[in-house]
């Protein structure tokens, strides 16, 4: 059976706008990525405390119609909130027609978030919070402990941080609401 095909999204806000980055790769353990993709969004919605999807989801949806369909999707951020309040994780695997598990991965803890697995990697003392929808959650979580990298964020997910940090603004795709 073949390994499989995962992609990693993050986001990166540049005043009323944001370039969203993908990397897609085989795999839990691979070292490096078979594809990516950078998308430009023009007139991002404002961010509202609790309802981060509404600013995120586009840009989302909008990189991931720029690669292959993947197996799962990694998100930086969480699938739940809270009991009754679905996060941008659980938005987006609404949007995807409930076909694709996605796990979330964050690095800071949501206060009232349930249903996480906290993810010691490296020597790092500071856990990573992984939520997961379409999977079992222990699952996901052991899966994200053995990702590639020595460091507490592994390699692939602090690529695609940094893809969409530093990519030029591609031509916008449009307005992300």
């Amino acid at each position: 059976m073949s390994e499989p095909l995962i992609v990693c999204l993050d986001v990166d806000y540049r005043a009323d706008t944001a370039v969203a980055a993908g990397l897609w790769f085989r795999g839990w353990m691979a070292e490096r990525e078979e594809t990516q993709a950078v998308a430009g969004f023009r007139e991002v919605a404002e961010y509202q405390p609790g309802e981060f999807y509404r600013r995120e989801l586009p840009c989302l949806l909008g990189v991931l119609r720029k690669g292959p369909l993947a197996d799962i999707v990694i998100v930086d951020g969480y699938v739940s909130l809270e009991p009754g309040h679905a996060g941008l994780g659980a938005h987006l695997h609404e949007a995807l027609d409930r076909k694709v598990p996605v796990v979330g991965v964050a690095k800071t803890a949501y206060r009232s978030a349930s249903d996480v697995v906290e993810v010691l990697r490296g020597q790092s003392t500071s856990p990573l919070f992984v939520t997961a929808i379409g999977v079992e959650l222990a699952a996901a979580a052991a899966e994200v402990k053995r990702m590639h990298g020595e460091y507490r964020v592994p390699t692939l997910l602090r690529a695609v941080d940094q893809l969409a940090r530093h990519s030029a603004m591609p031509d916008p795709i449009g307005s992300s609401d």
